[in-house]
């Protein structure tokens, strides 16, 4: 847990509920498909509905995407666990209750590790229960009436929940950001947060120090890292406001506005004992065999730490390079296809060279290209192979770093696909005549005298020029390092 960072004397306490729409092809108790952007109420069947005469049947692959995650987050996945009826009525809601998890779920404890401001955190996992989503409330377009879209009733969630360990909204986003990207990792949530995939709940809270714990108010559907920062910052700052003028706090469920930065009251905050949850009387205990989490666990892929840690150890890369490597899956896999290729055929700067070449691209221009077209790795127009092509020509001194750099524009934007090609058509090609480069030395030394004397007189900035001018002359086809070996040897 982390230590108290006071704001005006008060302690925060933050803990989050988050939802995880799962990656299965069918909702959790019903063949209707999760797919999204259908027209409203094309994907809610008579199970969803609860229609009479119907019985839910629970769906084996969400199941599976559960024991994933426990494993993932070293929980414990519960042999049995019950199903149970949380009771409300909300106009999303048409059967007036919703199939959760309450006293004994799938996934128990476990822990969230990650790095903030250069230390290690962890937050430790309540819990992680399966449940259902329910339908969809609009409100625009309607001309002051609301509209209900059932499509979601019936979708698997994960609902992950935290202890109040964070203790800042900036804690409270990187834990956020980790998990994200961590069910992504693991194929069970394709984390798109616009569609709704994943959201949080912030249960904020503030204390002096050594007090008991304050009231809480949980902030609902926080649908974005900045949302959710700023949710938190508003409402830490409101409730400290609140204590100071000598105001209580009232248990409540808001909502955060983003167009205002301001959360506001939607209702009183129920308790557990306000839902009335029994078990479901439709639903048998779900039994889980030791078999069936060793099966799983066999097909879990390399989790995001161990697979940092070989990038440092066999790759020798540095911590902070490893750790922006494996910030997806798919960007991992990139990275690794591109190593090989840079390495292969032998040659060059070994294994630790080519790897840190490689991460140097993949943080450098890569990414630069996909920020700014808002694309994910695995639609980037260049394969591992073509770029490891660039690189190789970049090492042994065939292209310089800029060349390299219009090489790479022509080659992710599709104007051209073969290296060499490029290089030779835009006369990008360094100069490694060795006679040719001594020449336009000498020349530069010459015309340059009075660089040449500030150097002598122990001025480095003028040895940049002299490099400058090297270039110049040779219209930027000169090996930058060979011209600045030439240069301090003839200057003594």
């Amino acid at each position: 847990m982390t230590p108290a960072r006071l704001v005006r004397d008060f302690e925060v306490v933050i803990g989050l509920e988050t939802h995880a729409q799962l990656s299965t092809a069918s909702k959790i108790f019903s063949g209707a498909s999760t797919a999204f952007g259908a027209a409203p109420n094309t994907q809610a069947c008579a199970v969803d509905l609860a229609l009479p005469g119907t019985l839910p049947v629970l769906n084996r692959g969400a199941v599976e995407r559960a024991i994933r995650f426990g494993l993932a987050v070293g929980a414990k996945v519960a042999p049995q666990s019950i199903f149970a009826r949380k009771n409300y009525f909300y106009p999303d809601l048409p059967k007036g209750y919703q199939i959760s998890q309450y006293e004994i779920p799938v996934v128990q404890g476990g822990q969230v590790d990650f790095v903030l401001d250069g230390a290690r955190r962890l937050v430790r996992l309540t819990r992680a229960h399966l449940e259902e989503d329910a339908g969809k409330s609009l409100h625009e377009d309607f001309h002051g009436r609301t509209g209900i879209d059932l499509n979601r009733a019936g979708t698997p969630l994960l609902e992950i929940v935290t202890e109040p360990d964070m203790r800042s909204s900036a804690e409270a986003v990187e834990y956020a950001k980790a998990l994200h990207t961590l069910v992504v990792w693991l194929g069970i949530c394709d984390g798109n947060m616009q569609e709704g995939s994943f959201r949080c709940d912030a249960n904020v809270s503030v204390r002096r120090p050594g007090e008991p714990l304050g009231t809480r108010r949980e902030i609902k559907n926080l649908n974005s890292f900045r949302f959710l920062q700023q949710a938190i910052d508003f409402e830490v700052q409101w409730q400290i406001d609140r204590i100071e003028d000598g105001l209580a706090i009232e248990q409540a469920t808001v909502l955060f506005n983003p167009d205002t930065g301001e959360t506001r009251a939607m209702r009183t905050k129920e308790d557990a004992h306000d839902y009335r949850y029994f078990p479901d009387p439709d639903l048998p205990p779900l039994v889980i065999a030791p078999e069936w989490i060793e099966r799983v666990r066999s097909s879990m892929p390399e989790l995001p730490a161990a697979m940092a840690a070989r990038f440092q150890q066999a790759d020798g890369l540095p911590a902070d390079d490893a750790a922006l490597m494996t910030q997806s899956l798919r960007f991992a896999r990139y990275y690794e296809a591109l190593r090989e290729a840079c390495g292969a055929p032998g040659g060059g700067p070994g294994r630790a060279g080519w790897a840190k070449l490689a991460a140097n691209w993949m943080m450098g221009e890569v990414s630069r290209r996909l920020n700014a077209e808002d694309r994910d790795i695995d639609a980037a127009p260049l394969a591992p192979a073509t770029l490891a092509a660039l690189i190789r020509r970049v090492a042994d001194g065939t292209v310089s770093n800029n060349g390299a750099r219009q090489v790479f524009e022509a080659l992710w934007s599709g104007a051209a696909r073969d290296v060499d090609a490029v290089i030779e058509v835009r006369g990008l090609k360094q100069m490694n005549d060795s006679g040719a480069l001594e020449a336009i030395v000498d020349a530069v030394l010459k015309a340059n005298e009075k660089s040449v004397a500030e150097y002598r007189a122990g001025k480095d900035k003028a040895f940049n020029a002299l490099v400058g001018q090297v270039m110049k002359a040779s219209a930027g086809k000169a090996n930058p390092a060979q011209a600045g070996e030439l240069l301090r040897r003839k200057l003594g």
